[in-house]
């Protein structure tokens, strides 16, 4: 029997790719646009971050954040909305003096991480497990901070995706289920191939699902290269899968993607090449244990 495949569209995350590839979206209407079309392509899920229009730069601008989710509810889009909370928690390290580090800024606070959240009521919203380097500066996620993150989400019927970039992240993850401030079943997404995380390779994707509860449900991204390569052996290893402009810039090698809609085409033709069903929006809440809002 056919099993339904999650695919999750990560629409156009916080790095510094417009400049990169035409195709990311940068203005609310891009952003909402682009996730519109990857529902329509196949993504149950929209993983959604947001950009200042003028600069590019990411934000966790609440005002940006409803734009966007209002005009993709009104599209009737039907499919599950993730929210960022990862936005304020990068430590950008500054000029490094003989009295110190001067800090380019400051961390938010786990509420203003949450804001929006608060104030859109997606279905879900990510939270990231753990601190770690990326690239030249620190992802600060404080076990306290990731604690009250998990805390807010409860009170607010909003499912967490527990991102996890190692083993040690899926523990804590673990922790927080044991303790209540997670309601299982809990769905993970292995982040692999992140700088200064872990490495995108089978044997790191086969080891970290080993270390889940038995009960979650999880999902993998490969980033760059690793790409679809990740979306066929999450099949494999029964799965779910992500892609999308924010981990991506490519279709295939030296080919630009011209829009996160073909990347999940791509990523729903594996999927079925393997056998498996692409599922939808309907078919992920149930798989999730979730109930539309």
């Amino acid at each position: 029997m056919s099993k339904s495949t999650i695919i999750t569209c990560a629409v156009t995350g916080a790095g510094d790719t417009p400049g990169k590839n035409p195709a990311v979206p940068v203005t609310p209407e891009e952003i909402a646009t682009s996730s519109i079309d990857a529902a329509k392509a196949g993504a149950a899920i929209l993983h959604i971050h947001v950009r200042d229009p003028e600069t590019g730069r990411a934000t966790g601008d609440p005002a940006l954040f409803r734009e966007v989710v209002e005009r993709i509810r009104d599209s009737g889009c039907d499919a599950i909305l993730n929210l960022t909370t990862g936005e304020g928690g990068m430590l950008e390290i500054g000029v490094r003096t003989f009295g110190g580090n001067i800090l380019a800024e400051e961390v938010s606070t786990p509420e203003q991480r949450f804001a929006h959240v608060a104030d859109t009521q997606p279905e879900m919203c990510t939270i990231d497990m753990g601190t770690m380097n990326v690239g030249h500066n620190i992802f600060v996620n404080t076990t306290a901070d990731v604690t009250r993150l998990a805390e807010l989400s409860l009170e607010a019927g909003v499912m967490p995706e527990l991102e996890v970039f190692d083993a040690g992240q899926i523990q804590f993850s673990k922790e927080l289920l044991a303790a209540g401030k997670v309601k299982g079943p809990a769905f993970f997404q292995l982040c692999l191939g992140v700088p200064g995380g872990s490495p995108a390779t089978a044997e790191t994707l086969v080891y970290m699902k080993s270390l889940l509860p038995p009960d979650s449900e999880w999902a993998a991204f490969g980033l760059g290269p690793q790409q679809f390569p990740m979306v066929a052996q999450c099949v494999i290893s029964g799965g779910h899968a992500r892609v999308g402009l924010e981990d991506n810039l490519y279709l295939e090698s030296g080919k630009l993607a011209p829009s996160n809609a073909a990347m999940v085409e791509k990523a729903g033709q594996i999927i079925t090449l393997l056998g498996n069903n692409v599922a939808s929006p309907e078919e992920a809440r149930a798989i999730l244990s979730m109930t539309a809002v």
